[in-house]
C-alpha cells in the first residue's frame, strides 16, 4: 500500500467524521480524473461538470460506509459511472465534438505525421464510440484512465475474467475496424 493510498483512505475516514477540509483535499486530488471519465462516458462537458460535483457530495454522504475494499479513486469512479448512467437515462444534452476532444498537437512531429496521427486518432475514437457500451467502458477505463483489470472490475462491478473477455473482444473489434478503414498497425 502506498503513502498516497493510505492518505486517501485516511482522508475518507476524516470525511466520515465530518471533516470538510478532507473533502476539499480529495476533490483537489481526484476531480480532474472523475471529470474526464464522466466526460468520455456522457460526451457532455456540462453533464460531466455536474456529475463530478455530485460525486463529491456523494463522497460526503457515503464516507461512513466506505469499507476500503478498493482504492478511493476506484470507488469514486464507480460512483461517477453510476451517476453518469443515471443522468443519461434522464436527459439528453448537446454532445461535444469528438474531433475537438481528440486533437492533441505534437510539436515534435512534422505536419504530415501530426495529420496522420490526428486522422487515425479520430478514427480510433469513432471506432471506440461505436463499440457496445460494455466494451467501450472497459477500453475507456483501461486506455484513457489507466485503470488495471482489477480496478475496472470493481468500477463496473463485474468479475476480472469478464473484464479480460470484454477487453479481448473490444481490441479485436477495434483492430478489425482499423484494418477495414485502411489503417496500418502502429502509430501513426
Amino acid at each position: 500500500m502506498t503513502a498516497a493510498t493510505e492518505t486517501d483512505r485516511a482522508l475518507v475516514d476524516r470525511v466520515a467524521k465530518g471533516d470538510r477540509a478532507a473533502v476539499r483535499l480529495l476533490f483537489m486530488r481526484h476531480h480532474a480524473r472523475v471529470y474526464r471519465f464522466v466526460a468520455r462516458q456522457t460526451g457532455s462537458e456540462m453533464m460531466a461538470d455536474d456529475i463530478a460535483n455530485e460525486v463529491f457530495l456523494e463522497l460526503w454522504r457515503q464516507a461512513p460506509g466506505f469499507e476500503g475494499r478498493s482504492e478511493v479513486s476506484t470507488w469514486l469512479l464507480g460512483i461517477a459511472r453510476f451517476k453518469a448512467l443515471s443522468m443519461l437515462r434522464k436527459k439528453k444534452e448537446d454532445w461535444i465534438d469528438d474531433d475537438d476532444a481528440a486533437q492533441v498537437p505534437d510539436s515534435a512531429d512534422t505536419p504530415e505525421v501530426a495529420t496522420m496521427k490526428e486522422d487515425k486518432g479520430a478514427a480510433l475514437r469513432r471506432f471506440v464510440d461505436a463499440l457496445p457500451e460494455e466494451h467501450r467502458s472497459v477500453i475507456d477505463l483501461a486506455y484513457y484512465h489507466g485503470q488495471s483489470v482489477t480496478e475496472i472490475g470493481e468500477v463496473l462491478n463485474i468479475p476480472v475474467a469478464t473484464v479480460k473477455t470484454r477487453m479481448f473482444y473490444a481490441r479485436k473489434k477495434l483492430g478489425e475496424a482499423l484494418k477495414a478503414a485502411g489503417y496500418d498497425r502502429g502509430w501513426p
